[in-house]
């Protein structure tokens, strides 16, 4: 069993940068692939990003490729979502997950994760 608690969100400006972090509770975090997820207001929940347990290995959606750089640090337990020059279509609630599964690479399906944090809300400002 994994417990994931998302932090970091809040309201930005366009353009501006925010670092989300998810802990997870448990010892075999390191061992679990992870992704980001996202869901905006009368939308289903999209991908967003995913890394490997290495860490060796990352997937992007493409609206966020070459803005936000999915990481982790595998000693704290954490996985981060750094997310720089975001824009107004990124508002939505962000979510962590952990994939307890095997998968090369990383899955970008919902599907395959089964451990959710609870969201935090990134809200961003024209």
């Amino acid at each position: 069993q994994v417990q994931l608690v998302e932090s970091g969100g809040g309201l930005v400006q366009a353009g501006d940068s925010l670092r989300l972090s998810c802990a997870a509770s448990g010892r075999t975090f390191s061992s679990y692939d992870m992704a980001w997820f996202r869901q905006a207001p009368g939308k289903e929940r999209e991908f967003v990003a995913a890394i490997s347990w290495s860490g060796r290995t990352t997937r992007y959606a493409d609206s966020v490729k070459g803005r936000f750089t999915i990481s982790r640090d595998n000693a704290k337990n954490t996985v981060y979502l750094q997310m720089n020059s975001l824009k107004p279509k990124d508002t939505a609630v962000y979510y962590c997950a952990a994939d307890p599964g095997t998968h090369y690479p990383p899955a970008v399906s919902e599907k395959a994760y089964d451990y959710w944090g609870q969201g935090t809300q990134v809200t961003v400002s024209s």
